[in-house]
């Protein structure tokens, strides 16, 4: 299941990408928009700023603001950033690969079958979906 961080801060950045100037925008409003909590979104937008999708501006007419143009964020960056891997179970992530202690073969293994489809088909799709597509 998808975590509320990483859905408010699809959500979050949806309602930037959605701003007509691409002025910074501040936490309250977006908060206030998209229905969350502005402490919450705050450490979310952090994360987002940290990881190369937004910029700030601090005073008077600051907040955040994309730095890529959404056609350019990919949302399976933004699903790594806020969520962690993509894959279901480790033994089939590409990026984030570990074995699983309690498989002694993953070729034989039905769940390691099964879940290299499901990560793949996610990928499919979080792979050709942008922010822009989603604004």
């Amino acid at each position: 299941m998808l975590s509320k961080k990483t859905k408010y801060g699809i959500k979050a950045l949806a309602f930037l990408a959605k701003q007509p100037d691409k002025n910074p925008v501040q936490t309250s409003e977006i908060a206030s928009n998209e229905n969350i909590s502005s402490k919450f979104l705050e450490s979310i937008l952090l994360d987002l700023r940290k990881s190369g999708f937004l910029g700030s501006k601090k005073g008077k007419g600051g907040g955040y603001y994309l730095i890529k143009k959404p056609e350019e964020i990919l949302m399976t960056s933004v699903i790594r950033v806020l969520e962690g891997p993509i894959a279901m179970v480790p033994c089939v992530s590409l990026n984030y690969y570990e074995k699983c202690i309690d498989c002694p073969d993953e070729d034989t293994c039905s769940v390691h079958k099964l879940m290299i489809q499901v990560r793949d088909s996610t990928l499919n799709v979080l792979g050709n979906n942008t922010l822009a597509d989603l604004s």
